[in-house]
Order: structure tokens, then sequence, then C-alpha cells
């Protein structure tokens, strides 16, 4: 359980972490929460020379907000923060629900949000309703900053849009819309301390009516190497009023959308039914929730 010999860096500032970055390459990680990093560097799996520790730069830290425009949450922001953040259980309810689910209480006070879409694990808690809530990225650099959506920066497996050179800064949550409510939902073999078989995430919009839904995202996570957003699930149930069938055709268009794979936590097949379990159960939550019920 020995790790490799490695040189630490404590940068200060988001630009001496841009300089390292710059000139170390591919030989350095950065060092958040290291909940995963220090795991895979005592099996071996990777042995990097050089860690970038960016705890002690408060650019990359908080939890931010602004009327009528959103949320901004720093890349080095703690699970735990996000998980007893007042702010976020009033408007990013599906992300406060995420956050408390990660691991222990002891990692969640440790590994950051950053990290949780950075590595990039298809059963990750926190990227599938980042999501469904729309959430963009911002990637920095020596160069400069740029921005793309959440689900875009996840590409694999363990694979993100990061270039060489590139660290992620932050997470840009724009402004919940009235009558709008967002619920995540999970399975696991267990209640406690389990990676998620399943995770889904929805965000859903009301029209004046406060019956008809007028816009839904959601998001499918561990059933796919990405978070995986429904074609399916909009295309039926936007511009209705939520029906006990119209719920089980979008369970059923969700099923049919997974792409699971067997694995020592769930075969494929009961990632599947499960899927149609949580859709209906997730979707029928946030649209009560929606209408104040």
């Amino acid at each position: 359980m020995f790790m490799n010999q490695f040189e630490y860096f404590a940068p200060r500032t988001a630009a001496e972490v841009f300089e390292l970055v710059r000139s170390l390459g591919s030989k350095a990680k950065i060092l958040a929460g290291g909940t995963d990093l220090i795991v895979a560097m005592k099996d071996k799996l990777i042995k990097p020379e050089y860690l970038i520790d960016i705890n002690g730069v408060e650019e990359f830290k908080g939890i931010f907000y602004e009327p009528g425009k959103g949320a901004v949450i720093g890349a080095a922001t703690k699970i735990a923060e996000i998980e007893f953040s007042d702010l976020i259980k009033e408007k990013y309810f599906a992300l406060h629900q995420a956050a408390g689910e990660l691991g222990s209480s002891q990692v969640r006070h440790m590994a950051t949000i950053g990290g949780n879409s950075c590595n990039a694990s298809p059963a990750a808690e926190t990227p599938t309703p980042l999501v469904a809530l729309g959430a963009k990225v911002v990637i920095g650099s020596i160069s400069g900053e740029r921005e793309m959506p959440l689900e875009e920066f996840i590409v694999g497996n363990r694979k993100t849009a990061l270039a060489e050179g590139e660290v992620l800064t932050k997470f840009v949550l724009p402004e919940p819309a009235p009558r709008s409510a967002s619920r995540y939902m999970y399975m696991g073999r267990r209640d406690a301390m389990e990676i998620d078989c399943v995770n889904v995430a929805v965000n859903l919009e009301l029209a004046d009516d406060g019956e008809t839904i007028k816009n839904i995202k959601f998001v499918m996570g561990s059933v796919s190497p990405r978070p995986l957003v429904s074609e399916g699930v909009p295309a039926l149930l936007t511009g209705q009023k939520l029906s006990n069938v119209l719920l089980e055709k979008a369970a059923e268009a969700a099923r049919g959308e997974a792409k699971p794979i067997s694995d020592i936590r769930a075969s494929a097949e009961y990632r599947r039914e499960i899927v149609g379990v949580l859709t209906r159960r997730v979707i029928k939550e946030a649209y009560a929730a929606a209408k104040g019920v």
C-alpha cells in the first residue's frame, strides 16, 4: 500500500496552479479531496511524479449566489459544504440530495464536487443532478477560460474534456425557473456507503396553469459510460399533464434508452428494471413538488 515517490506542490493562487499544470503536464495530478486519487495511487493504478494540492486556493472554493442569475460553486468545494448548504437545499434540491448520499460523512468532508466530475466514474453521484440542473463547467488555464455543459465535459468512463494544462475551476448553475423542482434518487446493494448501481435526476418546470409540464430534463447515471440525458422522456412529457399512464410510458422510454452493463454491483437486467422504477418515482415526486403539493 505504499505510494510511489512524488514531488508535492501547494500553490495559493489560481495563477500558480495554471503555471504548474502547464509546466508539469501529464506527469502531474491535481489533489483536491484525494478520496479517489490517493486510493488509485496506493493501488499502483497511477504513479504521478508530481501532486498539485489546490486546497489552499481560495478562488476554487465556496458557493456563491446572485438572485436572478444563479449559483457558482468552486470546484474545490467540499461535498459536505454542499450537503449542508441552505441555499443548495432551497434552490437545487437534487444536488443537495445527491451530496448527502456520497460515501460516508468522513468522505464527504474530504471529497470535492470538482473531483467527483473529474474522476468521471459512471456511478458518480453529483454529475447526474448537476447535468439535470443545467450546470456548466468553467475550465481554466494559463491562456484563459472556457465554458461548456457538464454533459460535454464528461466524455466517457474516467475520461473528461480537460486538455493538458487545464484545470476545472468552478460550476455555474442557472437560476431555477418559477414553478420548477428537481429531485434525485438512487439504488445500491445496501442503504449505506454504497456505490450506486443506478441513479437518476430530474428537473422539471410547470406552465402557468401549474399542471402542464413546460420543460423537463431527465438524466440517468451508472447505466452508461457518462451521464445519460434522456430524449424520450421529455418527448413524452413536455406539454402534458402528468398521469399514471404517462409515468409508465416515461419509465418504459427510460428503460429503452439505458445502456447498463453487468458487474459486481448489479446485472444489466436488474439495472434496466430499476431505471423504470426510479423514473416513475422521481418524476412523480418532482412534479408534486413543483405543484407545491
